[in-house]
């Protein structure tokens, strides 16, 4: 995931940090997207027969990405890789720091307290990752083409009446719309 690539070790903690770090990580999840696609194209044509859509890949990155802002990482891959990610969340901590630091309401920051000694915020950064995620789906979509459509129908919030995402691997666009994956909120290793 190339979240640590762009943007997120160098955004600063200011006052409008929280409106910050959504750009930020929608412009990582475009970024994102876009390679995928170039490789997705790539893959395509030396394994035609594997079925794998490029919704789906998408889908895999976007909930890495999930992980990585949810404090939920847990950072494989080389020690060069694993050195960026910690950098990555270290930011992250100090990004939902300044974030609860600057609640108004006397209860959402005692609900937010984080009593964790490494601070981590999981809690803010749950919500946050919730509150956004149709936003940052939204983003790692943006490059996928008109055709494009999720391996199986997710759109419509019952198993009965679901529809496929067919349209940059998305469900209609309509206002508070779930993406159509959950991969988000199922383990790395099981994905």
């Amino acid at each position: 995931v190339h979240l640590c690539h762009h943007n997120l070790e160098t955004i600063e903690t200011t006052p409008t940090t929280k409106h910050d770090l959504l750009a930020e990580v929608c412009l990582a999840a475009k970024y994102e997207g876009e390679s995928l696609k170039n490789y997705h194209a790539k893959y395509q044509e030396n394994y035609k027969d594997y079925g794998s859509t490029i919704c789906t890949v998408l889908a895999r990155s976007f909930a890495d990405i999930g992980d990585i802002v949810r404090g939920k990482d847990p950072f494989y891959g080389n020690t060069h890789e694993s050195a960026r990610r910690k950098q990555l969340d270290d930011k992250l901590k100090e990004i939902f720091k300044k974030i609860h630091n600057n609640l108004n309401n006397p209860e959402a920051k005692n609900y937010y307290n984080d009593n964790d000694k490494d601070k981590n915020f999981f809690k803010l950064r749950e919500d946050w990752w919730t509150a956004n995620r149709s936003t940052v789906w939204k983003a790692i979509t943006c490059g996928a083409g008109q055709n494009d459509k999720y391996f199986r129908p997710t759109c419509g919030g019952n198993e009965k009446n679901s529809t496929l995402a067919k349209k940059q691997c998305r469900c209609d666009d309509k206002p508070n719309t779930d993406p159509p994956t959950y991969f988000d909120y199922v383990p790395q290793f099981l994905r």
